[in-house]
Order: structure tokens, then sequence, then C-alpha cells
């Protein structure tokens, strides 16, 4: 006997529609689809990849070694730059730091450096007799902690003629304390001559000041 044959039943086009929508909507399908996390993971991963095929021709350790080696480049140029005392950043050294002794004293200390050709203790001291100098000459008023910015700027209002040579004397004396200028006996020099000028120099009377001594 031959086996009877059922013929396929037709479907129609909503059928179709709607047994598709039901196959797409199983969680299956949504499964095996890689996250946003996923994707951005392959693109770092993608892009380590190119960037060691770049460069090949250096070993993994070699890499390293140069990239630790800028680094300490680095450093040592941000300290260089960034810790050492500079003219631009107007640091100002004490002009006494330790016992104040005489005019003389200091002068003759200053007078032996530079005679030992030790030309940056004789800038220091020279500069100490001309401070102690013009204190004891009441050109200034004795202050402790007085810079030699200060001592040149106050100097200098009362004895106007050697306004620049004062300025040049701390700006010689601050670089040679903070070691931005090597002493040489030029530098000393400056100093004992200014010295020997400052020691004849007399203030000059205002206007004001002599209308005060009148009355």
């Amino acid at each position: 006997m031959r086996p009877t044959t059922t013929a396929p039943l037709e479907v129609t086009r909503d059928e179709g529609r709607r047994r598709a929508i039901e196959e797409l909507s199983d969680p299956l399908y949504g499964e095996h689809e890689p996250s946003i996390i996923d994707r951005f993971l392959a693109w770092v991963e993608e892009w380590l990849s190119s960037l060691l095929t770049a460069g090949e021709g250096f070993l993994p350790g070699q890499v390293w070694a140069a990239l630790l080696l800028l680094v300490v480049v680095i450093a040592v140029v941000v300290l260089i730059v960034y810790l050492r005392p500079t003219r631009n950043r107007r640091l100002d050294a004490l002009v006494h730091e330790g016992t104040v002794r005489s005019a003389t004293d200091h002068r003759a200390s200053a007078d032996r450096h530079e005679t030992a050709g030790e030309f940056a203790q004789a800038v220091t001291e020279r500069l100490r007799a001309i401070s102690v100098d013009l204190e004891d000459r009441t050109i200034i008023a004795p202050r402790a902690g007085r810079t030699a910015t200060e001592l040149a700027d106050e100097a200098a209002g009362v004895l106007p003629g050697e306004a620049e040579g004062l300025r040049e004397g701390a700006r010689i004396f601050n670089d040679v304390v903070y070691g931005d200028r090597v002493a040489t006996p030029e530098s000393a020099r400056t100093l004992r001559e200014l010295d020997v000028r400052l020691s004849a120099a007399r203030p000059v009377v205002t206007g004001d000041e002599t209308a005060a001594e009148a009355r």
C-alpha cells in the first residue's frame, strides 16, 4: 500500500511574520553579542598590538630602560631649574649670619682672604664691613636680619651718588653666596673700591632736612 502524503500547510504572510518575531525574541540570540565593554577591551588590545608591532625592532627591556632614563633626565632638569637658587627668583642673602664684628675686623678679614685668593670670602667679609661702617656712621639705622639688597636700597637713599655701586655690590654678594657667580679678583676689587668710596662719602641733606635744622 502506498503511504499517503499530507500536503504542507500554507503559511500566510501574517503568520510568517509572527513566527519570525517570536524566534528573534528568544534570549539565546543576544547571548553571543559582544557588550560595549567587550568591544572596548578588544579595541584596546588591538591598539596595544599595533604599538608592539611598530616597535618590533626594540627589545622590551630596551624600551623600559629608555623610558626610565628619560624620566630620570627630566627629574634632574626639574631639580636644577626649579630648586637651584637663581637671580630670577630674586633670592636675597642676609649680610650677617653669625657674630657681627667691627668694621675694622671685617676689613682685615676681607684683606686676608683676598690676598690668599679666597675671593668668595673676601666679597662676603667686605660687604659686612660696609654694613657695619654705615651703621656706625648712622648712614643707615642698625637692624638685625638686613639683606644685601635692603642694605643697598637704604644706603642709596642717603648716598645717591653711590646707588649704582651699592646695588652692584649687593648683586655680587648675592650671586657669590648662592653660587650663581664664581668670585673673581675683579669681584673682590669691586667691593674693596666700593668700601673705600663709601668711607669718604657724606650723606646728602635734602631741603626739608636743612629747613628742620635751621629751625
